[in-house]
């Protein structure tokens, strides 16, 4: 057995997979912010219960957690001191002397302000030329009094950047010796270490991120370790990390910055499991949970991956699966402002106190709120039952700080909370793909979370999107996308080579030296000689540009003239593709090359459901009542409960599924089939139903 572990700002999602019966059991807890171990433990005695099984009998665990995001977006990190090359102190402040893209023409947003003050910046005599060659020698003299202030200070952590620093190392590594004699209770990070590339900003931003967050993650892990070992002995706990891979939690704490946003990445690798078995290759993935809605994109079956990313506006230069995040979740609490426009989030009530109602002390309207009140979820089905709503709290609630400052029954109060919310979707959606140039309504929307399939179809049709898919286990589907991934270790190795004097002996020499320390870190980590794959790019450029496109090298012996060759054509290829445009004439530079070493994790397989077309969805049909829509008043909605649904079972809008984690909407004129996988396959149409229309098809699906 295995099982997967995605601790969100709300609720702490978990799956248990019994790889010798393909039995797959899962829970939910509701987070423990104050000691989020409490609440793993919680819920891992919740899924062990269910299965009806032991902790001796699972092989290993694999955690997803928001504990590094969480601290970035609260400013929560550790004291955090900088010591850079003479000169360079500023780096982080002028960066790239750009605007955010998101606020392109917003007079009042600015860069968020460095995670180290100035006053805890400091520089050390060096000098490393760009040719990797020492210039100057490492004064040892300044790098014992930067380290002596900055103890003084009482820093916790110290971020390392030199210059050139990913092309010879030697002075980062004197400096953190130096480091353990004067200073051996800080924590500290290399950017050699982490981002071995050029480009000295981004590097310098993803050490102080990764120093930033280090103490904080490795408290976390370490007391998370404590109390599992205390509890069931040694055990195999490996964390996800943000590029879509698993690492060991040892290795987690040595490289915190790794592991920010790896629940989210959880949730496009699982979509794009999903979409495997569904045989849809272009996916939106959607995961709305209580806090956050992240939106991922698959093109071509792979989650795209980029390796200039950022968290919280910070730029990190490690590969990450390219998620984007916005503060729209259930928790979400809706306000208005000083104009009387109402808006929702990105501020959350979170697990603790909660929306109003879960009656925990939460006095603030909520998108939860507003589903409950438009009749969208059952106040005695919440959690399979195991809480209770209170609508009388959420009507409170949202009738106090939404319906009366805008003179708004509270139907239409909840109303307008769920529209604004949607809309803020459909933003976050269109600026990670149509902002991107990609077609919206060539892909399938995959819906997921808590609260993700009470939005979906809404979503699709504000997109023009006619096919969502909501696989099964829809609340916990990050948890399960944590099995599905593998461990993974990333390599990169600045070349800077022009295509004039580019040697593929060099290029062959530096990718096979990076394998092969990647197949000595998975060995190490006891993965099996078999489970290993490696893969190859390098990242490639016309002279002149300012970015690179990754592009795949074939993994061989040898390496000649012509491979090299063969590679520059891939990469104009891909530049066609990419930009609409090649210059086959202009000179290329192999900028980089990279190095991704994979252990395979067992696969994981969904049972096939057994044909109930006969049958139809009569089984699973429970009542209904009286739902609000975004074109109307109530309409009489069919109800059915998702685990009776056999396979090949039609329903038609409105009509409302609920499970175990989450209640899939199907608005009218929407229908849904259930595939051999237990998928629920939606099909979207346009606005315009007419309540009469709506109720006939409610009469329709009852029947």
């Amino acid at each position: 057995m295995r099982i997967g572990i995605d601790v969100g700002g709300t609720f702490t999602d978990l799956v248990l997979i019994d790889d010798r019966t393909g039995k797959i059991h899962y829970t939910k807890t509701l987070t423990t912010p104050k000691n989020l171990a409490q609440g793993v433990v919680t819920g891992l005695e919740k899924v062990l219960r269910l299965a009806g099984a032991s902790m001796q009998a699972v092989a290993y665990l694999v955690h997803g957690t928001t504990i590094g995001t969480n601290a970035l977006i609260e400013r929560k990190g550790a004291k955090t001191g900088l010591i850079t090359t003479q000169g360079f102190r500023d780096v982080l402040e002028i960066g790239r002397i750009q605007r955010p893209q998101e606020g392109l023409y917003d007079l009042t947003i600015d860069n968020p302000p460095p995670l180290v003050p100035r006053a805890l910046r400091r520089e050390v005599r060096d000098r490393v030329t760009a040719e990797g060659t020492v210039l100057v020698p490492l004064d040892e003299a300044s790098a014992r009094e930067a380290l002596t202030y900055l103890k003084g200070q009482q820093v916790e952590a110290v971020a390392v950047s030199l210059l050139f620093s990913f092309l010879n190392p030697q002075h980062e590594q004197r400096i953190a010796a130096l480091a353990r004699e004067l200073f051996p209770e800080a924590s500290l990070s290399l950017s050699s270490e982490l981002a071995p590339e050029f480009r000295e900003y981004e590097r310098t931003s993803t050490a102080v991120l990764d120093a930033y967050l280090k103490p904080v993650v490795a408290r976390y892990l370490e007391r998370l370790v404590r109390e599992l070992s205390d509890r069931y002995g040694a055990l195999d706990l490996r964390v996800m990390q943000a590029s879509g891979g698993s690492m060991t939690a040892e290795a987690a704490a040595r490289q915190a910055v790794a592991i920010v946003n790896s629940g989210p990445a959880g949730g496009v690798l699982a979509g794009a499991f999903i979409g495997k078995l569904t045989g849809d290759s272009r996916l939106i993935t959607i995961d709305m949970g209580g806090t956050s809605f992240d939106i991922g994109l698959v093109e071509g079956g792979i989650p795209q991956v980029t390796s200039d990313g950022k968290f919280e506006g910070y730029p990190v230069k490690i590969p990450i699966i390219d998620v984007s995040t916005i503060g729209a979740g259930g928790g979400s609490i809706a306000w208005v402002d000083l104009g009387g426009a109402l808006n929702v989030g990105p501020v959350s009530a979170g697990a603790d106190p909660g929306p109003a109602c879960y009656a925990m002390g939460g006095d603030q309207p909520t998108v939860t709120d507003a589903n409950l009140i438009l009749g969208r979820l059952n106040q005695d089905y919440f959690m399979g039952g195991e809480m209770a709503l209170d609508p009388a709290r959420a009507e409170q609630a949202v009738r106090r700080h939404v319906g009366e400052p805008m003179r708004l029954s509270v139907r239409d109060a909840a109303a307008g909370v769920v529209r604004v919310v949607n809309a803020n979707m459909v933003k976050g959606i269109s600026v990670n793909s149509i902002e991107r140039g990609f077609d919206v309504r060539e892909f399938t929307l995959i819906a997921f979370g808590g609260a993700g399939p009470l939005h979906a179809a809404e979503l699709a049709q504000e997109l023009g999107i006619t096919r969502v898919i909501v696989p099964p286990y829809a609340g916990n589907l990050s948890a399960l996308g944590l099995l599905v991934s593998d461990t993974r270790h990333d390599y990169v190795r600045t070349l800077a080579m022009r295509q004039a004097q580019a040697d593929a002996t060099r290029l062959h020499q530096a990718l096979r030296e990076l394998e092969e320390q990647g197949i000595a870190h998975l060995l190490q980590e006891k993965v099996r000689r078999q489970d290993i794959v490696v893969s190859w790019s390098a990242d490639l450029r016309y002279e002149g540009q300012s970015y690179e496109l990754n592009t795949p090298v074939d993994r061989r012996p040898r390496f000649t003239a012509a491979d090299l060759k063969a590679l520059i054509n891939r990469f104009h290829a891909l530049h066609q593709k990419v930009y609409a445009y090649t210059a086959k004439d202009e000179p290329v530079e192999v900028v980089n090359v990279r190095v991704v070493a994979i252990g395979r994790s067992p696969a994981v397989s969904l049972k096939r459901q057994a044909d109930g077309r006969t049958a139809g969805a009569r089984a699973a049909l429970k009542g209904s009542r009286q739902v609000y829509f975004p074109d109307g008043g109530p309409v009489a909605t069919a109800l059915y409960e998702r685990d009776r649904l056999p396979r090949g079972a039609r329903v038609q809008g409105p009509a409302l599924i609920e499970e175990l984690a989450s209640t899939t909407v199907i608005p009218p004129g929407c229908g849904a089939v259930v595939d051999g996988y237990g998928n629920l396959i939606l099909t979207v149409k346009g606005r315009g139903t007419s309540r009469a229309s709506a109720r006939g098809q409610a009469r329709r699906s009852r029947r």
